[in-house]
């Protein structure tokens, strides 16, 4: 009995791919290697490409190289709104937040207030007596404390010394000044006050016509 009659390549003796090789992968020939990313048989991706790019935390729950964002994210850029990238408060001046404790804005008003006492106590010439033990007392423990009893210290030694001159005008001129005296306690009478006001408020005041005498 004769063959019946192939179709044209029929007869071809090629390698023919077999369903259970991998890929497939020619009869015959070794399967070939799956590319790096691609999933194997059982869906997975192969070792050493886990977590998949974009993808989840790696096991045990440990975060990726950087770390992950605390609670409620990052401060802004230049630290927490209101004050500088050091932590110092912004603007040139010392905020409410500044004062550990009350003790620290007790004695921050009194080195103000205090020269502003003294200056009507002494005749404008104890006006410096408030500050310096303010700066002695507490200042040595708190920063804060010391930058407002200085500022204080700074002006009152300033304006001490136009009332020595105030005085011997008036006595160089018999009297004849007596009022030069009075004009001159009042620059720290007032500007102490200010300062006090300020400091109650948070704010270190920069006094106006003083000079550094301590830093």
């Amino acid at each position: 009995m004769t063959e019946p009659p192939r179709p044209p390549g029929a007869g071809d003796s090629g390698p023919q791919p077999d369903p259970s090789a991998p890929y497939g992968s020619p009869a015959g020939e070794p399967p070939t290697a799956p590319l790096s990313g691609a999933p194997d048989a059982g869906g997975y991706p192969p070792p050493g490409d886990y977590p998949p790019p974009g993808g989840y935390p790696p096991p045990g729950g440990q975060p990726p190289p950087g770390g992950y964002p605390p609670p409620g994210g990052y401060p802004p850029p230049g630290g927490t709104p209101g004050y500088g990238a050091a932590g110092y408060p912004a603007g040139g001046g010392y905020g409410p937040a500044a004062y550990a404790d009350n003790d620290e804005k007790t004695w921050a008003l009194v080195s103000h207030f205090g020269g502003a006492a003294g200056v009507i106590v002494g005749g404008g010439l104890l006006g410096w007596v408030a500050p310096l033990i303010a700066m002695m007392t507490r200042g040595q423990q708190s920063p804060t404390v010391r930058a407002h009893a200085v500022a204080a210290l700074n002006f009152q030694i300033t304006w001490t010394i136009a009332s020595v001159l105030a005085w011997v005008i008036t006595v160089i001129t018999c009297g004849i000044l007596f009022f030069v005296p009075m004009l001159v306690w009042l620059v720290p009478l007032i500007f102490g006050i200010i300062g006090g006001i300020k400091a109650n408020e948070g704010v270190l005041y920069r006094y106006p016509m003083t000079y550094n005498f301590i830093k």
